[in-house]
């Protein structure tokens, strides 16, 4: 751990900080409808998209009929994305003459993004075509990130209006949040990423001839890669255009594309903490739930800034020199020209998001290392998360810890005004369980499985399990990167984490959209004496400690059997 890592981190933090603000009051506008300066440009093109649409935007909708609109919206785009991929072959844009997607690949990576997952049990440089690409997966990442941002602001509606039968539109949501915040980011980012060295064409993969002894052809793919990882980040959806990901020089070439890349992944998360504060009238609420995610935020990158500073143990055992290559820190599976202290920054980042971008790779940390994006991923990535999703998580955790600060003084939780009843804390509490049953269980098939989920293992023992187990949870937590240890593209992994997606998303967000619904119609109460404030030091606290209770220790002993025992191990001599 060097000066200039915690520099970075400082100079990271800073501008997430002064940019956040702005943004999240922007946000609120054009959510509320509100006047913004991009007004001009976009109120024509959105009444336009209306009138094509047949949709009424005067027309609002209580919480069943925008998660049908919202459902019915997702699996047919799912469909048709399953449909291009299996038919691409036939399609344009296609250079590499790429045959078309087999079936449960195909279904596994509609499902991946329609989830905004981009889990890719591929390598898509040499299985997806152009066309696939832009309109297939591209596509995804703008609507996938959009309906993220509308639901959320479907459940502060829902907290913030008082005896209302209604949580907003989906489709003028959903359009909003992509004509007047997705695109025009992604508008100004695409072109500095193009001037980096991200490529953004459609030509053939060039063939070209390597210096050795013996020169042997290499193929170095190409494409429309800087349009798609602009929104790729921005929308914290993570789906590499090559199989290394951020890693790869085409995705992200420099210093200053990993910088970008970081800041687009926490931006609108982080904003969205303004947003909840403009929209139920409370600042201070908003800043206190920003608290708890950043605390935690900075507990994850420290530790794993710190596993990664260290020398791998046993190479003590070898030799002095063997030990001064590692000086610096576990290099194993990082760019040289990232280092340690921004690869750890990229892991925390992501997986406390709902990226699953990576600039290194994961399978290769320490124990204790890979332990922590594993246990951001299992906290429900509310630590700013997805966009939207972290939103309504982290709101899930606030009832609970209202209920719970209820239950302490002993009389009716109460929550912005709003009394938290049966009802909503049923809600909370499925949304909850939902998440590990469905980690828990497929893992436990899996490694009890030898001709489906152990056949695919390159390891055995503790980190074989941590391959399945992270494996799951990234896919119920709609995440997308991996240990990569396990060969995923197979008929069970492909099929059963296409389910463990889609559980992870829908069947997470119908019973948040059910509190949303209920807190609506519920008139305001005063705050009293005994009404515990949700704008405080405390309750920022309170938040946190409920996060890991609930959250982290559900899994502790999985992860006991896990990168925890591998760490012992490793120190006794002991590889996997």
């Amino acid at each position: 751990m060097t000066w200039n890592g915690w520099l970075q981190f400082a100079v990271f933090f800073g501008v997430v900080l002064a940019l956040m603000r702005p943004l999240g009051i922007y946000i609120a506008k054009v959510l509320e409808g509100q006047k913004t300066f991009l007004d001009p440009v976009l109120r024509p093109i959105e009444k336009l998209v209306y009138r094509v649409s047949g949709v009424d935007a005067k027309e609002e909708m209580n919480w069943r009929q925008y998660s049908v609109a919202m459902l019915l919206f997702s699996f047919v785009s799912l469909f048709l994305t399953y449909l291009i991929e299996r038919a691409q072959h036939f399609l344009p844009w296609n250079p590499q003459g790429l045959p078309g997607v087999t079936p449960d690949l195909a279904w596994n990576t509609a499902a991946s993004f329609t989830t905004n997952t981009n889990w890719q049990s591929y390598v898509p440089e040499a299985v997806m075509s152009y066309f696939t690409e832009m309109v297939g997966l591209a596509y995804h990442n703008f609507l996938s990130a959009a309906v993220g941002i509308a639901v959320a602001i479907a459940l502060v509606r829902g907290i913030a209006r008082k005896q209302s039968g209604t949580i907003g539109n989906f489709w003028v949501d959903s359009t909003r949040t992509i004509l007047w915040i997705l695109l025009p980011i992604c508008l100004v980012v695409s072109p500095i990423l193009i001037q980096q060295g991200v490529p953004q064409n459609l030509k053939a993969y060039t063939v070209a001839t390597t210096l050795e002894k013996s020169p042997a052809p290499q193929t170095i793919g190409q494409g429309p890669v800087a349009s798609q990882e602009a929104i790729k980040m921005l929308g914290t959806n993570g789906g590499g255009f090559f199989n290394t990901n951020s890693a790869h020089p085409y995705e992200n070439p420099t210093p200053l594309t990993n910088f970008i890349e970081m800041l687009l992944m926490f931006l609108i998360p982080a904003a969205l903490t303004v947003t909840l504060g403009r929209l139920t009238g409370s600042p201070g609420h908003g800043w206190a739930v920003f608290g708890t995610m950043a605390a935690l935020f900075v507990i994850g990158f420290v530790g794993i800034y710190a596993a990664e500073s260290q020398a791998h143990p046993l190479l003590h055992n070898v030799s002095q020199h063997a030990t001064a290559l590692q000086s610096g820190g576990n290099m194993e599976g990082k760019e040289v020209r990232f280092g340690v202290s921004q690869s750890a920054l990229f892991s925390a980042i992501t997986t406390d998001e709902s990226c699953g971008a990576v600039n290194a790779m994961h399978d290769s940390y320490m124990p204790l290392g890979g332990m922590i994006p594993l246990i951001n991923i299992m906290l429900g990535e509310i630590v700013f998360g997805g966009v939207g999703s972290g939103l309504y998580g982290v709101l899930i955790y606030v009832v609970l810890a209202v209920f719970i600060a209820g239950l302490m003084v002993g009389r009716t939780p109460e929550y912005l005004g709003k009394k938290i009843e049966a009802f909503d804390v049923k809600m909370a509490m499925l949304y909850i369980l939902i998440f590990p049953l469905l980690i828990l269980v497929f893992t436990a098939i899996s490694v009890l499985s030898p001709n489906m989920g152990l056949s695919a293992l390159a390891n055995n023992g503790p980190h074989g399990l941590t391959e399945i187990l992270y494996a799951f949870t990234s896919s119920a937590g709609n995440n997308g990167s991996a240990f990569a240890g396990v060969s995923v593209n197979t008929h069970w992994y492909n099929v059963t984490l296409g389910i463990t997606m889609l559980a992870g998303r829908f069947l997470m967000m119908i019973p948040m959209l059910a509190i949303a619904g209920n807190l609506a119609t519920k008139k305001s109460v005063p705050p009293s004496p005994g009404t515990f404030p949700v704008n405080t030091t405390l309750f920022s606290v309170l938040l946190g400690g409920v996060i890991v209770i609930v959250g982290a220790l559900t899994f502790f002993p999985a992860l006991s059997l896990g990168p925890i025992l591998e760490h012992l191990l490793l120190r006794s001599g002991q590889l996997f």
